[in-house]
């Protein structure tokens, strides 16, 4: 069972994490990736949110299923679909789901969710570990390899190392239940107090557990070198969303350079999923499919 030590507990009461990241029997290790890296192209339903998004008061012009279609379409054999999007979530929906990709010849890389584990709340923080939980064991039953966690914010009032201390615990007790089921809890880049690389990497080298990793979000760190942050998050990537836009700090937003990212997982040996999460200000269909294309290219034509 995860727990943090009364040493790591006093560490937080005297100046926060700092001292316990940097222990090396507490960190967790980047990982192991024996042979070449291998690069599957998925794509996250969260890039057709306009379209897939029942909770507005327009009715969505697509389903799941249609979703799922489309990708197949593309020659792709891996969709990540956001558990926001399902209209249905009971377990016999899941399974349903999972029929039916399979019939397409999709994998599901697993799914998502928008989680706040930093709540000071008693009462909310049960039911977000109750949250993940149950994604935990949906993700299972559609046959996903991870389910994607946010940290959350700070709280007025609150002091990082609490918000930290909380997060920690609110993982490490969720990973121990994913291991029940061989999922993996990808903690995302996602602002906060994951917005500074630094006191993500507090978090991550926190956190020893074999069910635990990084979902890297290529788009997400408003910081002044984005790539660098990049770098020193993607050994302990376990599925990355790929953007096609970058916001470095102070500058206007560009055009991701997709050769640089591809490059700098290839540098890491990573061998997972890379699903385009695409939110630019365009058709997503047409935005999308340029960006698989793109990526069939420099990733050996995708699998």
């Amino acid at each position: 069972m995860f727990t943090v030590s009364r040493r790591n507990l006093a560490s937080l009461a005297f100046g926060g994490l700092a001292s316990m990241a940097s222990g090396a029997s507490a960190a967790i290790p980047p990982i192991n990736r024996p042979g070449k890296s291998l690069i599957k192209l998925a794509v996250a339903a969260y890039s057709f949110r306009q379209l897939l998004d029942f909770k507005t008061k327009s009715p969505p012009t697509m389903t799941m299923e249609q979703f799922a279609e489309w990708t197949a379409g593309l020659g792709l054999g891996a969709i990540e679909p956001t558990s926001y999007y399902f209209s249905e979530t009971s377990n016999a929906a899941m399974a349903k789901y999972k029929l039916y990709c399979a019939k397409l010849g999709l994998d599901i890389t697993g799914t998502a969710v928008g989680n706040d584990f930093t709540t000071p709340d008693a009462t909310r923080q049960k039911s977000q570990l109750q949250l993940v939980n149950d994604w935990v064991e949906k993700c299972s039953i559609l046959g996903g390899k991870t389910v994607r966690i946010f940290a959350g914010n700070l709280t007025k009032g609150d002091t990082l190392a609490q918000a930290q201390e909380r997060c920690i615990n609110a993982i490490g007790q969720s990973c121990d239940h994913a291991a029940k089921f061989g999922v993996i809890l990808a903690l995302e880049n996602h602002g906060g107090i994951t917005a500074n690389v630094d006191d993500l990497l507090t978090l991550v080298k926190a956190i020893n557990h074999p069910n635990f990793g990084i979902n890297l979000d290529t788009g997400n760190f408003r910081t002044t070198d984005p790539y660098a942050d990049l770098e020193k998050l993607a050994p302990y990537a376990v599925v990355v969303q790929l953007k096609t836009e970058m916001h470095p700090k102070g500058k206007d937003k560009e055009p991701a350079n997709l050769k640089r990212l591809v490059a700098m997982l290839n540098k890491v040996n990573y061998r997972g999923y890379l699903a385009v999460e695409h939110e630019a200000n365009e058709d997503p269909k047409e935005g999308v499919t340029r960006t698989i294309t793109e990526l069939k290219t420099l990733v050996g034509g995708g699998i």
